[in-house]
């Protein structure tokens, strides 16, 4: 029965942490950018924009393409290193937990 209720203690100190890092990706921010600079994105650990800031040597109406095309990678950028602070997070709270391969908790 010990073992029970120090289980049961351990599976809610779990919540509790899986919690606080919920929380702490929603104030975590990346950037990510594209075109050596030119165009940074910023986004939150969840991958919620929060801004984009453009270089003005882009704001030619005759690149309008290559700009959204560098909004799109910047974007891509900043949402894989959001996912990859996420993961580093989250496998330090897991570290030594018997979880199965590929489990994703966020």
């Amino acid at each position: 029965m010990k073992d029970l209720m120090g289980l049961m203690k351990q599976a809610q100190a779990m919540q509790q942490k899986l919690q606080d890092a919920q929380a702490e990706l929603d104030t975590l921010e990346v950037d990510g950018t594209a075109g050596g600079g030119v165009v940074t994105v910023k986004v939150t650990g969840k991958g919620s924009l929060k801004s984009i800031t453009i270089d003005p040597s882009l704001m030619n109406p005759d690149e309008k393409e290559i700009l959204e095309d560098l909004i799109v990678a910047a974007m891509n950028d900043a949402r894989g290193k959001a996912e990859r602070a996420a993961q580093e997070r989250m496998e330090s709270i897991t570290r030594g937990l018997p979880l199965p391969p590929g489990l994703k908790l966020f």
